[in-house]
């Protein structure tokens, strides 16, 4: 039986998108504007409300319009329009006209972008109305007329369709006694029964136009977050980009830690004893009486480091003293640069006063 040996770079699995993007992704495709939103949602709050406003204030705009018009025909349909009365008569007839639709314009406004704003939160960018020539490309403009997308927007439209389609029979067959007294009634009640059916109608379809556009947008945030997705690989590249390279990183510690390393031994000469245990831990102490307020920790290090730092005492003539409990003590407590606890100060006052008292040096 013959075999057959197929080699397969695992590394190109890695870069299957399937990790969820990173905060930082996130954050980059927002600034650009690309934000999870339906555009059904703002539109569909703006005929519901603006159907709602109609039906609680509807009586007001009446009274106001109707107050409008009769005042036309009672004061200023037989003027004579001059040139110095023209500009003052449309100026008074915008202005009232302004008065009846700046509630509704102004709500239909605030409605518009509190919808934007529940979606993706407060967002300000000019980066989407930048000229990108890619965007002129027949080929993603082909692409994007037979994509997914295309396909899923077609299927919305028919299901409105046919969903505002079945509202208006049901809401009209359901009045259909009424629309058939139409013929018989004053044109007052005729306007009014419209506007019974129509407003209506608008909270109906406004209703159910949320329904879809929140169904809508729970679609596009998972196309959205699909989109994102990110490959273990992307994922090893931003952090390389954003946090540095491993590598790098790694050697540039390792230099700081030389360079630490050769500051500690250059000040061991300065040293007035150095405390052991003795092998393991090796901690250099100073103390000056002029310019510190208790003994400072100028060195320290265990088993490799604490045996450089008793070469370099011994080289400098600088005394060794053995206190394993003290030493450890010191090794853990203080680090370098800093004075010692005060717990600490009467072990370590000992040691200072027999290594003065040996050397004959006075404090």
């Amino acid at each position: 039986m013959s075999r057959y040996f197929v080699k397969v770079d695992l590394q190109l699995f890695s870069q299957e998108k399937t990790e969820e993007a990173t905060p930082k992704k996130k954050q980059e495709s927002r600034e650009k504007g690309q934000v999870a939103k339906s555009m059904e949602l703002p539109a569909a709050f703006i005929l519901f409300f603006t159907f709602l406003f109609f039906i609680l204030f509807g009586g007001f705009m009446k009274e106001r319009f109707m107050s409008l018009i009769s005042g036309i025909f009672e004061n200023n349909l037989l003027m004579d329009l001059t040139e110095g009365n023209v500009r003052p008569f449309f100026t008074n007839l915008i202005f009232q006209a302004a008065i009846i639709l700046a509630p509704i314009m102004l709500m239909a406004m605030v409605i518009g972008i509190v919808g934007n704003i529940m979606q993706f939160g407060f967002l300000f960018t000019t980066e989407p109305l930048k000229m990108k020539l890619s965007n002129l490309s027949p080929l993603k403009g082909f692409k994007r007329i037979f994509s997914m997308r295309s396909l899923v927007e077609c299927l919305k439209s028919i299901i409105k369709i046919l969903i505002i389609g079945l509202v208006v029979y049901s809401t009209i067959w359901g009045q259909i006694d009424e629309i058939v007294k139409l013929g018989r009634v004053p044109l007052t009640d005729v306007f009014s029964v419209v506007a019974d059916i129509t407003l209506s109608l608008g909270i109906k379809i406004g209703g159910m136009l949320i329904v879809i556009a929140f169904i809508d947008f729970m679609y596009q945030k998972y196309e959205y977050n699909k989109n994102l997705r990110m490959s273990k690989q992307d994922i090893k590249d931003e952090y390389k980009k954003s946090e540095g390279d491993p590598l790098i990183k790694g050697k540039i510690k390792e230099k700081q830690r030389r360079m630490a390393m050769m500051r500690m031994m250059q000040d061991i000469p300065k040293a007035d004893v150095i405390i052991t245990n003795p092998t393991h831990y090796a901690v250099a102490l100073k103390y000056d009486d002029k310019q510190m307020e208790a003994p400072t920790v100028i060195a320290k290090g265990t088993d490799f480091v604490a045996l450089k730092i008793r070469e370099k005492a011994k080289e400098h003539g600088i005394a060794v003293m053995e206190n394993r409990p003290l030493a450890r003590a010191l090794y853990a407590q203080v680090e370098i640069g800093k004075s010692i606890p005060a717990d600490l100060f009467q072990a370590v006052a000992e040691v200072l006063a027999f290594v003065y008292k040996t050397k004959g040096k006075k404090r």
